[in-house]
């Protein structure tokens, strides 16, 4: 979490399972999310990314008004969308220590580290393994 008050905008950066997206914020006159130089609604297959992506943003009652540029890396679109929702939160907690509390208690600052276990050896997946026989 960076903050880069010189070049007007803030930085931060969101993770989810294997994507991590790098966020900056910067103030203008309406909300706008460039995900991979692409809008969001064209980057995203459905309107319930574009939503999970911008939920941080949206469920505050904050007055302000952003354009969010992403560049995202890693993992699937629904990771992708939690991962740019994270940073957002984060990069919006660096702006006001009263919008911090109300994104803490939404629970977006937090990570969320469930990923995908690991296969072991012998097994067929993670946990999965070929059928015992006693006889």
């Amino acid at each position: 979490m960076t903050a880069a008050k010189s070049q007007n905008y803030i930085a931060a950066t969101g993770r989810r399972k294997t994507s991590s997206a790098r966020i900056r914020i910067t103030e203008a006159a309406k909300n706008s999310l460039v995900v991979n130089d692409k809008p969001a609604d064209a980057y995203f297959a459905t309107k319930d990314l574009v939503k999970i992506a911008m939920e941080s943003l949206h469920k505050l009652k904050d007055p302000k008004t952003y354009t969010i540029t992403v560049v995202v890396k890693g993992g699937g679109t629904h990771s992708q969308a939690e991962a740019i929702r994270h940073g957002i939160a984060r990069a919006l907690a660096l702006t006001d220590e009263s919008v911090k509390t109300e994104v803490k208690k939404l629970g977006y600052l937090k990570r969320d580290a469930r990923s995908k276990e690991r296969r072991k050896f012998g097994h067929k997946k993670a946990r999965k393994s070929s059928q015992w026989s006693k006889r």
